[in-house]
């Protein structure tokens, strides 16, 4: 995955987001279904963040940006902020 696949993954997700927020708004969906995939959504997008970050790191430092891999939700999830 290059980084404009991790980008297009990216704004895919923020555009889901949108939309869950615009079907909650027109009571298409319920605020417990928007907060769950909300969830879901939030983790899907540290991961894609994380991935990018490192992927400019490496080629930054000059090593193969694509050498690098997502990382699991337990490990993007734990860090500290």
């Amino acid at each position: 995955m290059d980084d404009n696949n991790v980008l297009d993954r990216i704004h895919g997700l923020v555009d889901e987001e949108h939309k869950l927020r615009q079907q909650l708004s027109q009571g298409k969906i319920s605020s417990t279904e928007e907060h769950a995939r909300l969830q879901e959504l939030e983790v899907a997008l540290d991961q894609c963040w994380d991935l990018l970050r490192r992927r400019r790191a490496a080629r930054e430092v000059g090593n193969d940006p694509n050498s690098e891999q997502a990382h699991s939700v337990t490990e993007v999830e734990g860090y500290l902020q």
